[in-house]
């Protein structure tokens, strides 16, 4: 089975990975381990890669490690040759023997070799980027991670990042969608398009924000590419270079909805004219603003 047939890859240098992916914040609980929905969530997991999503999000943070245990549930039986895995350490687990022990445990939970990216979830001003690398480089010396990877990190935390790696730095996952453009104007998106490094959205969608009459410019185009306002929204943030995408929904027909977005590839003065004409509510992320 080629789960990576339907969802088209995006490269950032010798770095690749499907343009879309499964979000799985909120599945098996918030910040603690909630069981009440886990068959629903690995209905959802199955359904995703059965339609062809490959890349899977998830982070320790994700029900205290629990959607970590359900993803590793839902992809037994898939090859995992097929598969983009993701997974991110908490900020308190930087120091270069917690790193390594977190990556281990993530590992553990999804009964897994290795994870395909490894990212820093959110930045820490406790422990020196140096140490945090030195690990990371460890992690991939020892093929337990194949790719470095750090989440909400502003340019110049990325640069020291990228500097203190052995490994390299394949991507930046931040927030980023029609709403929030944080990335644009901090410089951020620029910096990652000039140095081959991949941005991830997360959020990239808002639910509701988009509906009909929203904006002059998002009904025009939607009637050129025959979409939804959301669907429009989700292709405008994958149709820029060195941008992919992940978004969370536990829905079949929004899972529908978004990966019949990701053939939608906008043509580039449609991207401009929707960055300029569609004005963000939000300058900077209300969740985890850059830092």
């Amino acid at each position: 089975m080629n789960t990576q047939a339907t969802i088209p890859i995006k490269s950032a240098g010798t770095f690749w990975m499907p343009v879309y992916g499964l979000g799985t914040w909120g599945m098996g609980g918030e910040f603690t381990s909630n069981c009440a929905e886990d068959k629903k969530c690995i209905e959802a997991i199955h359904r995703a890669i059965t339609a062809g999503v490959s890349h899977i999000d998830t982070a320790e943070m994700y029900g205290d490690g629990h959607a970590e245990e359900l993803v590793g549930e839902a992809i037994r039986g898939y090859p995992r040759k097929d598969l983009f895995i993701a997974s991110k350490a908490l900020a308190h687990h930087l120091k270069h023997d917690e790193l390594i022990a977190a990556a281990e445990r993530s590992i553990a939970r999804m009964r897994c070799d290795y994870l395909d990216l490894y990212m820093i979830h959110h930045p820490s001003d406790e422990t020196p980027i140096a140490e945090t690398m030195r690990a990371m480089d460890a992690l991939v010396e020892r093929q337990l991670i194949r790719n470095v990877g750090v989440c909400n990190f502003k340019t110049s935390r990325l640069a020291e990042a990228r500097a203190a790696s052995a490994t390299g730095v394949v991507c930046n996952q931040v927030h980023y969608s029609l709403v929030v453009r944080e990335p644009e104007t901090s410089g951020l998106l620029h910096y990652c398009h000039e140095n081959g490094i991949m941005l991830v959205a997360w959020q990239p969608i808002d639910r509701g924000i988009y509906s009909a009459g929203s904006s002059p410019v998002v009904e025009e185009l939607c009637a050129k590419y025959k979409c939804s306002p959301v669907q429009l929204a989700l292709a405008w943030v994958m149709s820029q270079p060195h941008v992919c995408a992940i978004s969370r929904t536990l829905s079949p027909n929004h899972l529908v909805e978004n990966i019949a977005a990701t053939m939608l590839m906008l043509e580039k003065p449609d991207v401009e004219l929707l960055r300029l004409n569609y004005k963000a509510q939000r300058g900077r992320s209300e969740v985890y603003p850059l830092r």
